[in-house]
């Protein structure tokens, strides 16, 4: 297996090998434009389209964000925001409880994703109070997508579904961008919406240095 390639060739014209990523093989357009096209729930939604990971991932970032009442660190934001970015560059949520049956090879492809992810934005490990915090604001994004996005009601999310967290009534991104709350991003918006969260995180980021460790500039980036 070590002269196995899986080679993908990305939008901006990078290639990147998934089995042998590094921080500097896709641009951030890429990468939101992959989760943008990357669906939650198997593709599947009561609405005319499927929930992107990108949409997902805003929705987690401003629920950690709401719950610290505007005193989450840029460099936890972005963390958050990145959290499912290794799916984004694989092209491919998959459902938690299939994870198991795809092996170890399959965690250890995402693994490497991820670990390249934080070392390309500067991201520090999680550690445990943020991690569990973290899974919580997963959670609750995930029983609130069930029942608003999907279709699952709130008693088949704890019994089916085995959500513990409860369905939220208000989607946070309503307050932010408008729109029909719940209602799924086109691509094209989704890409638009992740990309400008990404760089204004990354523009605070920067003016923080030297007191914030500055994430790994590709070649020709402006960051």
């Amino acid at each position: 297996m070590t002269d196995a390639r899986a080679w993908v060739r990305l939008p901006s014209g990078k290639r990147l090998d998934l089995l042998n990523p590094t921080p500097f093989d896709w641009d951030d357009e890429d990468l939101a434009l992959g989760l943008a096209r990357t669906y939650r729930w198997g593709g599947h939604s009561a609405w005319p389209l499927p929930l992107s990971v990108a949409q997902h991932s805003l929705t987690v970032m401003h629920l950690r964000q709401s719950w610290h009442k505007g005193r989450l660190s840029p460099i936890q934001s972005l963390r958050e925001l990145l959290h499912d970015a290794d799916e984004g560059l694989l092209g491919f949520d998959c459902i938690s409880v299939l994870k198991p049956f795809l092996g170890e090879g399959f965690r250890a492809l995402a693994q490497r994703l991820e670990q390249t992810v934080f070392l390309r934005y500067g991201l520090p490990a999680w550690q445990d109070k943020d991690r569990l915090e973290h899974k919580r604001a997963d959670r609750v994004a995930a029983a609130s997508e069930a029942v608003h996005v999907v279709g699952w009601q709130p008693e088949e999310v704890r019994r089916t579904l085995q959500i513990r967290f409860a369905p939220l009534d208000r989607d946070v991104l309503h307050t932010v961008y408008g729109g029909t709350a719940w209602e799924p991003w086109p691509p094209g918006v989704a890409a638009e919406r992740f990309l400008a969260a990404l760089h204004e995180l990354k523009h605070t980021l920067a003016a923080a240095v030297p007191t914030t460790a500055a994430p790994i500039s590709a070649p020709g980036s402006l960051f």
